[in-house]
């Protein structure tokens, strides 16, 4: 594969930035490859992933569903289904070769399949009344009709916790936000909404670890990393935010939090006098 494909990828965020590769990653990347003859850009796949993640709760669409080329986007058979995340279309599939072949649908599906199809379609009504602030109290509903029938949905326990965090009910907000690490305990930005909750909650070193987290099950998680830089500085860890604050210039280099992350790390360097560690491992002094 052509290292100039990798490195598209990687500026997409579609996969870490590594010289080694783990099993899930040659999984994505072969799923990736696959969809180079779409001619599907890689915004547009990331677009999609991110989608698929909000709707679904997956942390990886393209590794735990199989990915389809419609148009300009993709789509995701997954349980029977076949969703077309951004616009929110679901579509019954249970076998589309077999349908292809022989021009039916089959009838019969496992028990479990049928109901995470059921479980899918509400899901996605919730979200759609969660858009409209008229609607919002049927969303509630939906999003507890949902964990009622599947408590380990992490995505919806992540999406009634917004809502509640939303309406500064701090505590429901964080009862849900840890349902859903429980449920997931590899879905980063439950960990993330986690620590936005315990900081509201003036628990900063429970925010703190939370955002820690965040950022072991994605490095590359930008908004931990602020988060988590403030949350240093508001601790008095100035080194320990100055970290996280060039990290998330990396990550993010243009924009105003990108500009006020600079300032902040400037701050820093300029007040105190620090040994950053090259990533090379040679020694430099700043300040």
């Amino acid at each position: 594969m052509r290292t100039r494909q990798l490195s598209a990828w990687e500026r997409a965020g579609l996969i870490p930035q590594s010289e080694e590769y783990s099993f899930e990653d040659l999984v994505q990347l072969r799923a990736l490859r696959s969809l180079r003859a779409t001619r599907i850009t890689a915004k547009s796949i990331r677009a999609s992933v991110e989608a698929m993640q909000k709707a679904s709760g997956m942390r990886n669409p393209l590794v735990e569903a199989s990915a389809v080329g419609q148009g300009s986007r993709l789509a995701f058979r997954h349980a029977g289904t076949l969703v077309e995340p951004v616009t929110q279309q679901l579509i019954f599939d249970f076998d589309s070769r077999e349908s292809a072949q022989n021009g039916t649908m089959r009838i019969a599906a496992p028990a479990w399949a049928k109901q995470k199809v059921d479980v899918q379609q509400m899901f996605f009504r919730a979200v759609r009344l969660e858009e409209d602030r008229s609607t919002l109290p049927q969303a509630i509903e939906a999003y507890r009709e949902i964990l009622e029938l599947m408590p380990g949905h992490a995505a919806a326990s992540i999406n009634l916790g917004t809502i509640h965090y939303n309406q500064r009910e701090f505590s429901l907000a964080e009862q849900l936000y840890r349902q859903a690490t429980e449920a997931d305990p590899e879905y980063a930005l439950a960990f993330f909404d986690l620590g936005n909750v315990l900081d509201e909650l003036g628990r900063l070193n429970d925010a703190v670890a939370a955002y820690q987290r965040a950022i072991v099950l994605v490095p590359q998680y930008g908004d931990a990393h602020y988060n988590l830089a403030l949350a240093y500085e508001r601790q008095g860890q100035r080194r320990r935010a100055l970290r996280h604050w060039l990290a998330y210039v990396r990550l993010d280099p243009v924009g105003p939090w990108a500009n006020h992350a600079k300032a902040q790390a400037q701050k820093i360097l300029s007040t105190e006098r620090l040994s950053i560690v090259s990533r090379r491992g040679r020694l430099v002094q700043a300040g």
